[in-house]
């Protein structure tokens, strides 16, 4: 059994380098973001009011979250309801650091990110007892700080920018990169107030992708892994 714990900033690829990993490594994949997606939109969807964070906290605990583990087909499911697109949605977008920073619903979802960690050891899981690939923000130091290996992914401001404005817009000009600047900047800004994912910690192997192609990604990672796992 395998624990590979990846954590960066908005567009550093780490939701597609893990899922390719988890991919060829044969593991499950936990998009640990989506989860703080999912509770946003339940709050959203909830009428539950995003500054009364004792409200939010209480709305999250009851959460009948759902979630997919399968690196080819990862899947979110709110109380049955397939929410995969819907977390993706520019209200949830906005809102979420909201959700994320609030320190209640933090321990609450990095509870259910240990759960899911640990049902991955156990023949029953997606991965046979293989492992997971799981990544995040805080994965690295705090959900999982004994992981097999460790990877902060990172790159340069314009390339996150770029690699953003495509997910989001489809285009990679002026305009659209401007338009996606606010929303990637003030979430890791105000994320990095709980958690600590722009400089690796001891232990924590960084990869810089600015440079790099998305093979070239995963097989950085991928070394990282063999080196650590050998």
């Amino acid at each position: 059994m395998v624990v590979i714990a990846v954590d960066g900033p908005s567009g550093s690829g780490k939701s597609s380098v893990s899922k390719a990993v988890a991919a060829r490594l044969g593991l499950a994949y936990l998009d640990t973001g989506a989860m703080y997606r999912a509770a946003t939109l339940w709050c959203v969807d909830g009428g539950t009011d995003l500054a009364d964070q004792a409200a939010v906290a209480y709305a999250v605990r009851g959460m009948p979250l759902e979630m997919g583990v399968d690196p080819a087909a990862p899947t979110v499911h709110l109380g049955g309801r397939d929410v995969a697109a819907a977390i993706r949605a520019t209200e949830v977008s906005t809102a979420v650091s909201q959700v994320a920073t609030n320190l209640e619903v933090r321990a609450e979802l990095r509870r259910r990110q240990r759960a899911v960690i640990e049902a991955e050891n156990a023949p029953g899981g997606f991965s046979g007892g293989q492992g997971i690939v799981a990544e995040g923000r805080d994965i690295t130091t705090v959900v999982a700080p004994d992981a097999d290996a460790r990877v902060l992914l990172t790159a340069s401001e314009e390339a996150r920018l770029r690699r953003r404005s495509l997910e989001v817009h489809g285009a990679a000009d002026a305009s659209a990169v401007e338009a996606t600047r606010d929303q990637v900047l003030r979430r890791d800004r105000d994320d990095s107030t709980v958690s600590q994912f722009q400089v690796a910690a001891d232990g924590v192997a960084t990869v810089d992708s600015s440079d790099l192609d998305f093979d070239q990604t995963v097989d950085a990672v991928l070394a990282v892994v063999a080196q650590v796992t050998a």
